[in-house]
């Protein structure tokens, strides 16, 4: 998987040579993760060729294994190609033409797990601090997981009581609400931040990753107080991307099994992860008769297609029709179903 030489010097490895493309084009961290996992995966499943010997039936033939045989969902079939497209096109400068007899994988149509007031409730009464604090954020500001965990500093306004989510999905800005009741357990998490800040500094450390290219324009930012953290990790880490030794956010798995086992201790049976209590914000604010074109905003969806699936969680589907079995009026067989 090397590139021949130019001018003597060492060769540059393909994937080293992708990832350098994707950081170029400011790409996510954990898109760069997929992307080199996937083109890695490809190179295997073609008998370690490299690409730039293969063409468009072995890419057809590759996402063909993975639908059928891998059986993989339609979004993992995607992102595999959005890999191997971005290979193509912005490592070895090719363009690949129409992708023949790939056989697609089937996209399901399911509802978004969306939790009841009270179950809500339930959820979060089970969380205590920086988890009830981050878990709150999804259910009362409509942040994803991503979001809440990367959380700055500087993205908290209280005196508008509103949040900035910088580089959302699909690269976007946007504006959310910050919940009042939120404001007081949010100052004094944002103080254990700056104590975990200052500890750094003076270890030596302090530094914090910065999105694009910020850390080369402004040297002196990534150790600044307002680019920090809001949720920072416990330990300081040696960062994969520069190497040197930095604070990270809190992993978003730690959310993500705290909230798991909240619903579990509520006892609620509904599939319920983090995103269902961004839903269950969508969704309750659809209840207390928001537009639709608002909830879009706030979730920073850029069709309102997608925003309108939470109308159909709404009763404006099965739950709004009304059984024959209701109009019939007090049942004849009032002893229950037991009765004989």
């Amino acid at each position: 998987m090397d590139d021949s030489p130019v001018s003597g010097a060492r060769p540059v490895r393909l994937l080293d040579r992708v990832r350098h493309a994707l950081r170029v084009k400011h790409y996510s961290y954990r898109t760069e993760q997929a992307y080199v996992y996937w083109i890695r995966h490809f190179i295997l499943y073609s008998d370690k060729r490299h690409p730039d010997t293969m063409g468009e039936k072995d890419v057809a033939a590759f996402l063909t294994h993975l639908a059928v045989d891998r059986k993989v969902s339609a979004s993992t079939q995607n992102q595999a190609l959005n890999a191997l497209l971005f290979l193509y096109r912005q490592v070895l400068g090719r363009e690949l033409q129409w992708l023949e007899g790939v056989q697609r994988a089937k996209k399901p149509t399911r509802l978004p797990v969306v939790l009841s007031r009270q179950e809500a409730g339930d959820v979060l009464g089970r969380l205590r601090g920086k988890y009830w604090l981050m878990a709150s954020l999804l259910y009362g500001s409509g942040l994803r997981l991503t979001e809440c965990v990367s959380l700055r500093i500087q993205d908290v306004d209280f005196d508008y009581s509103q949040i900035t989510v910088r580089h959302g999905k699909g690269g976007k800005d946007r504006v959310v609400p910050l919940p009042q009741v939120l404001t007081g357990p949010l100052r004094q998490q944002i103080e254990e931040a700056k104590r975990v800040h200052a500890s750094d500094l003076a270890d030596g450390f302090g530094e914090v990753s910065l999105p694009y290219a910020l850390a080369r324009k402004y040297p002196s930012a990534s150790r600044s107080l307002g680019w920090q953290y809001v949720f920072p990790a416990a330990h300081r880490a040696r960062d994969p991307q520069s190497g040197l030794v930095k604070r990270h956010h809190i992993d978003d798995s730690v959310l993500q099994r705290a909230i798991r086992d909240a619903v579990r201790a509520a006892g609620i049976h509904k599939p319920a992860s983090c995103h269902s209590l961004r839903h269950s914000f969508a969704t309750h604010l659809l209840e207390a008769g928001y537009d639709i074109r608002t909830i879009q905003e706030l979730l920073g969806h850029r069709d309102v297609k997608t925003t309108m699936v939470y109308t159909h969680v709404l009763g404006k589907g099965g739950g709004a029709v009304q059984s024959p079995m209701d109009r019939l009026g007090p049942c004849s067989g009032v002893d229950g179903p037991d009765a004989r």
